[in-house]
């Protein structure tokens, strides 16, 4: 069985900053792409950042400048630093990882946590 467990999340003011963290574990293998996505009341998920296992990373256009991605290979944990957090950051952020269970690539992902931001 394969968990993504998240941490970080929270209340946090306009301008604040806060620390998401994502651990991995069970049987899961090959761990390549790492992410962290999010989904607002009323809006689809939407891909925040994501990193490969050499370091290559992508991030949103809305969150590029504030949010960085990074990861421990050997600890199969993603991290999320967001910081000049807006109201519009408010959302549930998920994280997943591809990666390989049994034998069959795979998508795994965490059952999220709240981030809401306070005007």
């Amino acid at each position: 069985q394969v968990q993504l467990v998240e941490s970080g999340g929270g209340l946090v003011q306009a301008g604040g900053s806060l620390r998401l963290s994502c651990a991995v574990s069970g049987s899961i293998f090959n761990i390549n792409a790492m992410g962290w996505y999010r989904r607002a009341p009323g809006q689809q998920r939407e891909l925040v950042a994501a990193i490969t296992r050499g370091g290559s990373t992508n991030y949103a256009d809305s969150v590029k400048g504030r949010f960085t991605i990074s990861r421990t290979n050997a600890k199969s944990t993603v991290y999320l630093q967001m910081n000049s957090l807006k109201p519009e950051d408010t959302a549930v952020y998920y994280c997943n990882a591809d990666g390989v269970v049994a034998g069959t690539p795979v998508t795994s992902w965490g059952q999220g946590t709240q981030v809401t931001v306070s005007s």
